[in-house]
This record gives structure tokens, sequence and C-alpha cells, in this order.
């Protein structure tokens, strides 16, 4: 599917202008091949990590990775809801709607 597809898909992006953030869902692969966006599912941003989810490390390697890819400090990205869950809802300071679209339309 191409990126525009995908971008109508993933339509669930919360924005909140006055505190400067933006919150999104996305679905954690851990043990994966190399760290990579992979695309969209079931509404949500599909991410694909080489750490383990074990110990917190696939949390921490989401964080650092999201901070890398949006080129924002990782204090600015933070884990709302389901640290223990693959689908976990993501808040990000700092960033616009259209640069976390955009992460769709690259191969990190």
């Amino acid at each position: 599917m191409n990126g525009l597809g995908e971008c109508a898909m993933f339509a669930e992006i919360a924005e909140n202008l006055a505190a400067g953030t933006i919150s999104f869902a996305v679905r954690v692969q851990p043990r994966a091949s190399k760290d990579e966006v992979a695309g969209v599912m079931d509404g949500a941003l599909k991410i694909r990590l080489q750490a383990p989810a074990v110990e917190n490390l696939a949390n921490e390697a989401l964080v650092e990775f999201l901070a890398h890819l949006l080129k924002t400090p990782k204090s600015a990205v933070r884990i709302l809801g389901g640290e223990r869950s693959r689908t976990k809802r993501i808040e990000i300071r700092g960033v616009t709607k259209q640069q976390v679209l955009g992460l769709l339309e690259h191969d990190a």
C-alpha cells in the first residue's frame, strides 16, 4: 500500500495545541531484524524494534527510536499507556501531525 492510503488509515493523531503535544497509537513488534517504521496496523503506526520485550527494553528503544526519527529529545517522547502491551499510546512534545505522518513516507 502506498503512503497516502496508509496516512488515511492512520488518522488517530490527537493534537493538543495548548500543550504543544500530539498523541497517537503505535503497535510494536519486538525482536525484529532491524528498527523500522512498518506502516499502519489497525489504525496504529506499526514499529519494528530489535529490542526484546523484557525489562522495559522495548519501551526504551521505542522512545529512543521515535526521538531519533523526529529529531526531538528523548524527554519529549512519553508512553501514555500500554507499557506492557504491544499497542501503546505515545505523546510527543514539539512535533507536528505532519511530521508523524511523514514517518510513513520513508523507511527509517
